[in-house]
């Protein structure tokens, strides 16, 4: 099982050997990496060398509106709403400027995009090119606070960029995984070009495509964009 995070060298990807929907395989077993693209992992998953991966990046895209599961997974997380930004609409990501970014969204949906939307358009769009309907089946889209807030029962109180917040998601980590002081050093020593909070978010990926692959996962949302892929995301 895989979970991917987008992070300043690419993607961390952190895999964890087949298990139960909460616990299996101990954070001994966890690999943390960090991969340029999502080539190697795709074929890994075609091939079924990999049985799912989750990944934190918007997969289906509207034309005209907002997602379904965009609003959906901010009243589930309460008061880390805020970092469920709206996706963008299908002819954003056309765009090579946030000034034509926002000018596309504006006649697609009468709205413009934040600047963190924009940050990410380029690895939105790099998943959107290999992603097809038959390959969602395997490679799918998840949001780190609300698997966090699934697995701890609870929405995380401090933000993850702080010391307190990363300690509050290793704590929650620890009750999927075990083994802290493995765990620990993980998310301490990240892989060169990733960061500590990237890493914790790859980790409850790996832990969602568990949870997916046992079929005790959380779906929102779930209609089809223009390409038949499903705007949906998974816990």
């Amino acid at each position: 099982m895989g979970g991917l995070d987008g992070c300043p060298a690419g993607w961390v990807l952190v895999t964890v050997p087949a298990g139960g929907p909460q616990r299996g395989a101990g954070a001994d077993a966890l690999d943390v990496a960090v991969v340029a693209d999502l080539g190697a992992v795709v074929a890994d998953l075609e091939s079924g060398r990999m049985a799912a991966a989750a990944i934190d990046v918007p997969i289906g895209l509207a034309a005209h509106a907002r997602r379904t599961c965009d609003g959906e997974a901010r009243r589930l997380i309460g008061p880390r709403r805020s970092s469920v930004f709206p996706a963008p609409v299908r002819s954003v990501l056309g765009a090579a400027t946030y000034g034509e970014a926002c000018a596309a969204s504006r006649r697609a949906c009468g709205r413009g995009i934040s600047q963190q939307v924009f940050n990410i358009l380029a690895k939105i769009r790099q998943v959107d090119l290999l992603q097809s309907p038959r390959l969602q089946a395997r490679l799918f889209e998840m949001h780190p606070e609300l698997s966090f807030t699934v697995l701890a029962g609870a929405p995380m109180q401090s933000t993850k960029r702080t010391a307190q917040g990363r300690a509050e998601r290793a704590a929650a980590l620890r009750d999927a995984f075990g083994d802290a002081p493995r765990l620990a050093e993980l998310v301490r020593t990240p892989p060169e070009g990733a960061r500590r909070d990237d890493v914790l978010d790859a980790m409850v990926g790996a832990w969602t495509a568990r949870r997916y692959v046992a079929g005790a996962h959380l779906r929102l949302g779930g209609e089809r964009d223009g390409r038949g892929l499903r705007m949906e995301v998974i816990a």
